[in-house]
């Protein structure tokens, strides 16, 4: 599940990303009640498997099975603004009746990585990598994004689309400190739950990465800024 928002007096749609549907959205009858039936099992980050019934404008959940709980990483605040991060931007990027196979699996292993333990620093930039290659949008980080040549990578161009030459920059762009770019594609090509040992390349990276991806989404990520504070 994504996200939630109340629906009547007693009643709440949810959000949910399906790997064969996209995102779905459906009512919960009486979820907001004491006695629910369905207790605490529609909770955002929670793996589910529901059973809908088909309504004219939106289905009605008539069944909810947790797989996952995902409870662990509910315990610290650092681990759920994480969890947050990632599930705002996917919710940003899938789209209804659309196969999401790749983001749900994706989401999958972001959470299980939050769940086995605390927030590795570069957790969420990697993630945040691996969802704009998913989204056909990754950044290039191994050769100059105008021309293609691997030499003098000095500067990130957002509009252009990733690390740019000298040549092509132009001065223009974000500057890049020294091993910025290695270390950002270690982090995109990296297992989740093998990530490089975090070093002081880590804030930069999520940085460049926040706002690589906060440019194409069009938007602010809110969750990232609570985890930056």
């Amino acid at each position: 599940m994504l996200r939630g928002y109340p629906f009547g007096e007693a009643d709440k749609v949810v959000v949910l990303l399906s790997p064969n549907h996209g995102k779905v959205r459906a009512v919960a009858k009486g979820v907001r009640k004491t006695k629910s039936r369905f207790g605490g099992r529609l909770e955002p980050f929670t793996h589910v498997d529901v059973l809908l019934y088909e309504g004219r404008n939106l289905d009605t959940i008539t069944q909810v099975t947790v797989v996952e709980a995902f409870s662990h990483l509910r315990l610290e605040l650092d681990r759920v603004l994480a969890a947050g991060t990632m599930v705002e931007a996917i919710d940003a990027v899938a789209q209804e009746e659309a196969g999401s196979h790749r983001q749900f699996l994706l989401l999958q292993r972001g959470l299980r990585a939050l769940e086995a333990g605390p927030v590795h620093p570069d957790l969420v930039a990697a993630f945040l990598l691996k969802l704009a290659a998913v989204v056909g949008v990754a950044p290039a980080l191994e050769a100059c994004a105008e021309c293609g040549s691997t030499e003098d990578l000095a500067r990130f161009s957002l509009a252009s689309g990733g690390v740019v030459c000298r040549s092509c920059s132009h001065d223009r762009g974000v500057k890049l400190r020294d091993g910025l770019t290695a270390h950002l594609a270690a982090l995109a090509e990296a297992d989740l739950s093998e990530l490089p040992p975090a070093n002081d390349l880590s804030r930069d990276a999520i940085g460049i990465t926040r706002r690589f991806v906060e440019f194409h989404l069009e938007r602010r990520l809110e969750s990232l800024s609570l985890l930056d504070g």
